[in-house]
C-alpha cells in the first residue's frame, strides 16, 4: 500500500492515476477480479478506468435503475461510506432491482467505497468478484486503505489537471487577443471585449471562441 501511494502521486495525468488505482485494486485486494470508479455528475453516471467491460455494464445498470451500492456510495447526500453485497445468489434485502440483473453480468459479490477527502467527495471505488462470498473483513480493510490513498491521489491529479487546463486556456485567449490586436489595431482590453462579446452572443465558451480565432485568424460574426 505504501509503495502504491508513492506510485499514485508520481503519475502525470488524471487518467493514468485512475487507471493505476483500479489496477492496484485488482492486484492488492483479495478476491477482487475487476474494479472501476463510478462518478455522478448531476444524474449522469460515468465509468472511469474500468478494468473489465462488466464494470461499465454494472455502472450503467445502476444509473438506469437509480439504485445500487456504487451508485449510493457516490451520492453526496448519503452518510454511508461503504457498501457490500457478499452474495449475489442470495435473495436481496436491498437494491432488489439491481442485484438480479447484475447477477446476469457474472457478478458474484462486490464492494463500493466512497472516495472522499475533507474538501470533496469524488465518486465511488468499486470492486467486483465473479464468485459469491469472496470479500472478507480483511478485503474490506484493504479496500478502505486503498480507497483512502486513492482519494488523495485522485483529488491531487484532478486539481493538477484543472490547473493545466486553466493555463492552456489563458495561453489560448492571450494568443487570440494578440491576433485581434494586430488585425484590428485595438488595445488589449478591446481585444478581450471582442472575444467576450462573441462568447456571450453565441453562448459559446470563451476558450472555444479564442480557439477559432487562432485557427482562422478572424473573429467570426
Amino acid at each position: 500500500m505504501a509503495s502504491m501511494a508513492r506510485d499514485l502521486l508520481a503519475e502525470h495525468t488524471l487518467d493514468s492515476t485512475l487507471e493505476q488505482i483500479t489496477r492496484k485494486a485488482v492486484e492488492l485486494v483479495d478476491g477482487c477480479d475487476a474494479s472501476g470508479i463510478l462518478v455522478l455528475r448531476g444524474d449522469r453516471v460515468s465509468s472511469l478506468a474500468p478494468t473489465a467491460q462488466f464494470v461499465v455494464d454494472s455502472d450503467r445498470l445502476q444509473g438506469r435503475l437509480r439504485e445500487g451500492p456504487c451508485f449510493d456510495a457516490a451520492r453526496p447526500d448519503r452518510a454511508e461510506r461503504l457498501f457490500r453485497i457478499p452474495d449475489f445468489t442470495a435473495d436481496p434485502e436491498r437494491w432488489t432491482s439491481f442485484v438480479p440483473r447484475c447477477r446476469e453480468l457474472g457478478v458474484g459479490s462486490m464492494m463500493g467505497f466512497l472516495l472522499y477527502t475533507r474538501e470533496e467527495e469524488l465518486g465511488a471505488l468499486n470492486m467486483y468478484s465473479h464468485k459469491p462470498g469472496m470479500f472478507t473483513e480483511d478485503s474490506e480493510t484493504a479496500g478502505w486503505l486503498l480507497a483512502s490513498h486513492a482519494a488523495v491521489a485522485f483529488s491531487t491529479a484532478k486539481t493538477d489537471a484543472q490547473l493545466q487546463d486553466a493555463i492552456a486556456t489563458r495561453h489560448l485567449i492571450g494568443e487570440a487577443m494578440g491576433i485581434l490586436m494586430g488585425r484590428h489595431q485595438v488595445t488589449e482590453d478591446r481585444a478581450f471585449d471582442l472575444l467576450r462579446t462573441r462568447s456571450q452572443r453565441t453562448n459559446t465558451k470563451l476558450r472555444e471562441v479564442a480557439r477559432r480565432v487562432c485557427e482562422t485568424g478572424v473573429l467570426e460574426r
